[in-house]
């Protein structure tokens, strides 16, 4: 029986919604009874999907970290890293410290970096298809090979022959079966007419230049749409548009959509004067309702350093998107920046020390900017000279009486309905946003 690959039975396991536990036993009859929550006592992985069968925590995966050194990831670190997932870094590093001093040498927990830990999950997760880290699996090149051998043969490729009788023999090859036609044969299949189906005959072996269909397309799309001329000193719609090169023929140098991570990401501020921080921002943009970040209702939630949002934008895609929502950017590739749809900011400059684009006025050409105020307030000055690239909304003052801890949770929502509005066109401008780039389309 061929030894399945643990990263990826872990991620199917994940996704059939059966993860794996931790247990004491290498039998997959006494696993479940000799199950255990601890890392220091567990000796296997017990998964249950798709068959039972128990995993050592010293099995090597495919999972490659780089730092310190350049080394392959056991099983152990991988699942370790998967149930703190929704930790912050500090508190991961934390929790496999103390467990490191636990266990015995040669068993120690390898420290994944926070880009490598956001990798990890992100594919264990499903939501990406590739990893860097990740290296392929062995035996896909060969796997790749006998197939391009089969096409070839089914295009037509010269086959072995020999002479006979016309019937087909079998000769042995590198150990390997291999049919050989008979010379006669061949050559009846040589003079046959190459059939294709409707997507042989459209595939070709180099891409196709259709800047030109989209130059007449447009023109007669302008006339039908009625879209008014350009103002003087600014190049027309139509203009504009053939400027772009083909759809397919070339990669934007910073297309979010091309990326493997693919999530758009929010950045807010770490302000303490912020009305909206990490630890009450998904229940605003999931829920619709505001509730102050230090208020007691919220202090038994994790204050994690990343979240994760899911939102449908229909003008874009019917497919959710996922995302990523940071109070810094202290962990961004370069890359990175070009995710970014919208920065949450008080008005206060200093937040945009570590940002790439330091000046206000240049962040918010790039990124769309998010102020959220209490109603009655005056707007920051600051706020209104960068401008209408940055939106402004307002929620109402937090009235403990009317809407604290003593309120339950569906009186307190309908008291503040209005939070679902202000929250409602959040979202409208981060997809107006969206749209304008362009490049999220799915």
């Amino acid at each position: 029986m061929a030894t399945p690959d643990v990263l990826q039975l872990l991620r199917d396991s994940i996704a059939a919604s059966k993860p794996p536990i931790l247990t004491k036993s290498s039998d997959p009859d006494t696993a479940e009874a000799n199950r255990t929550d601890s890392f220091v006592e567990a000796t296997h992985l017990y998964f249950t999907y798709p068959s039972p069968q128990c995993l050592p925590l010293e099995t090597t995966t495919r999972f490659t970290s780089t730092t310190p050194d350049t080394a392959q990831v056991d099983l152990r670190s991988i699942f370790f890293a998967w149930q703190h997932k929704d930790v912050t870094v500090p508190e991961y590093i934390a929790l496999a410290a103390e467990l490191d001093k636990q266990l015995p040498e040669g068993q120690k927990i390898r420290n994944l970096v926070f880009v490598e830990r956001l990798d990890l999950i992100t594919w264990l997760e499903g939501a990406s298809e590739e990893s860097e880290y990740i290296k392929p699996i062995e035996g896909a090149g060969a796997v790749g090979d006998a197939a391009n051998r089969a096409a070839d043969v089914a295009g037509g490729a010269a086959v072995p022959t020999v002479g006979g009788s016309g019937i087909g023999v079998t000769q042995t090859v590198g150990g390997r079966p291999v049919k050989v036609i008979d010379a006669r044969l061949q050559a009846i299949y040589n003079g046959e007419r190459k059939m294709g189906d409707h997507n042989t005959v459209l595939r070709g072996i180099k891409p196709t230049d259709f800047s030109h269909v989209r130059k007449h397309a447009e023109t007669f799309l302008g006339r039908r749409k009625g879209a008014p001329s350009a103002r003087p000193g600014q190049p027309s719609k139509t203009a504009a548009l053939t400027a772009r090169p083909a759809a397919g023929l070339s990669k934007p140098l910073h297309s979010a959509v091309s990326s493997k991570r693919s999530d758009p990401i929010i950045l807010l501020s770490p302000s303490a004067s912020s009305l909206l921080r990490m630890s009450n921002i998904k229940t605003f943009l999931d829920t619709g309702l505001y509730v102050p970040p230090d208020h007691p209702t919220l202090s038994s939630q994790t204050t994690a350093n990343l979240l994760h949002i899911t939102r449908t934008l229909h003008s874009l895609s019917e497919k959710p998107y996922r995302f990523i929502l940071v109070d810094s950017p202290e962990q961004f590739k370069p890359d990175y920046w070009s995710r970014v749809v919208a920065v949450f900011t008080t008005g206060q400059i200093w937040q945009f020390r570590g940002y790439k684009w330091r000046e206000p006025q240049e962040l918010f050409g790039h990124v769309l900017g998010i102020y959220v105020g209490e109603k009655g307030l005056p707007i920051p000055a600051e706020v209104k000279g960068w401008g209408s690239s940055v939106k402004t909304f307002a929620v109402e003052r937090w009235d403990e009486r009317a809407h604290g801890a003593n309120v339950d949770q569906d009186t307190r929502a309908s008291r503040r309905w209005r939070d679902r509005e202000t929250v409602e066109e959040v979202w409208r401008g981060i997809e107006a946003f969206m749209r304008g780039r362009g490049e999220w389309r799915r």
